[in-house]
C-alpha cells in the first residue's frame, strides 16, 4: 500500500485522486494537520530562510511515511525546493501536480471588473535532480 503526504494549500481533486491511485497505486492520501497546514499556506515572506520552520512537516512526514511513499509537493518556491530535497535524501518520491490555466475578465456596466481563473488538473510529475 503506497501513501502520499499533501505538502499543499488545496484540496485534491476527484481527477487527481484517480491519477494517483491508477498511476501510483497510492490506497491512502494523509493531509497535513490544520496547525500544519496552515503554517505550510502561510511561510513568511519577510528575512532569511530557516530551515528550523520545516522541522514540524520533516517529522508528520517521517511519522506518516516509509521510504518509496510519495509526497505532493507544491506551494512557496523556496519551501518547495528546500523540501523536495530533503524528501529525496529521505527516500520518499516527491512529486507535483501540472494544470491548464484559463483566465476570463468580465467589464460591468459600473465599471467593475469581474476576472475568473480557472484550473483543470492535467497529470502529476515527478520531481528530477541531477
Amino acid at each position: 500500500m503506497k501513501r502520499m503526504v499533501l505538502l499543499f494549500s488545496h484540496d485534491l481533486t476527484q481527477e487527481q485522486i484517480k491519477e494517483a491511485n491508477e498511476r501510483f497505486n497510492i490506497e491512502e492520501f494523509i493531509k497535513l494537520p490544520e496547525k500544519l497546514q496552515q503554517k505550510w499556506s502561510n511561510v513568511p515572506p519577510e528575512g532569511e530562510f530557516t530551515e528550523i520552520y520545516f522541522d514540524d512537516f520533516k517529522e508528520f512526514i517521517e511519522d506518516n511515511l516509509r521510504k518509496g511513499d510519495f509526497v505532493l509537493i507544491q506551494g512557496d518556491f523556496g519551501a518547495t525546493v528546500y523540501m523536495v530535497n530533503w524528501a529525496f535524501k529521505k527516500g520518499f518520491i516527491p512529486v507535483y501536480a501540472t494544470t491548464v490555466r484559463k483566465y476570463e475578465n468580465y467589464k460591468g456596466e459600473d465599471g467593475s471588473i469581474k476576472n475568473i481563473h480557472y484550473f483543470k488538473h492535467v497529470n502529476f510529475r515527478l520531481y528530477k535532480v541531477e
